[in-house]
């Protein structure tokens, strides 16, 4: 993929062997190298884990379980730009993209840098050109170049994932990247 996007990235300063490893192998954690679509696809039990802050009892997190978009509208609701639960921009702007492009407020500054509207054709993103794009334009707002140059994954994992999640995924996949592209 890399030399595929070798015109794009190199324009984004992602063209060191370092920001590349760091690059590519937090993408590989986030969608496998693969456009996707944010899932949300939880029982119960994963809601009441991983979003206890808007389920706090196992009752409320049955009313949601296994049901993305009604779980999309609740955990997205009134942040990032998007409206109430029952606006459905929770669903509508989930994650999206090799690093999940999430809220309303990010898919409108996409649509302004690019000059392309993914408010109202989020699945745009979806496309490898144009997920390409949102990846390396997220990358440069959270300053990705600077934290690679300093080899600080756990700076650029948290920029991208607000938290540790996958930590150690993510570690093996930048190392597999960085032995990829001749850093020992």
């Amino acid at each position: 993929m890399h030399l595929k996007y070798k015109t794009i990235l190199d324009n984004a300063g992602i063209n060191t062997p370092l920001r590349l490893a760091h690059f590519f192998g937090q993408l590989e954690h986030e969608s496998g190298l693969k456009p996707i679509a944010e899932n949300l696809n939880y029982s119960a039990d994963g809601l009441s884990k991983v979003f206890k802050k808007y389920f706090p009892d196992i009752a409320h997190a049955n009313a949601y379980a296994r049901n993305p978009q009604k779980i999309a509208n609740k955990v997205y609701a009134n942040r990032m730009g998007n409206g109430s639960e029952q606006s459905g921009d929770g669903w509508k702007y989930r994650g999206r993209g090799f690093v999940q492009i999430t809220g309303k407020d990010n898919y409108k500054a996409l649509s302004r840098h690019y000059d392309i509207d993914y408010v109202s054709k989020p699945d745009l993103l979806l496309n490898e050109p144009d997920a390409i794009k949102s990846a390396i334009w997220y990358w440069s707002r959270i300053n990705g170049n600077k934290l690679a140059d300093g080899d600080n994954l756990l700076a650029i994992t948290k920029a991208i994932n607000g938290g540790t999640n996958g930590l150690e995924d993510r570690r093996q996949k930048v190392n597999k990247w960085k032995l990829k592209l001749g850093i020992k």
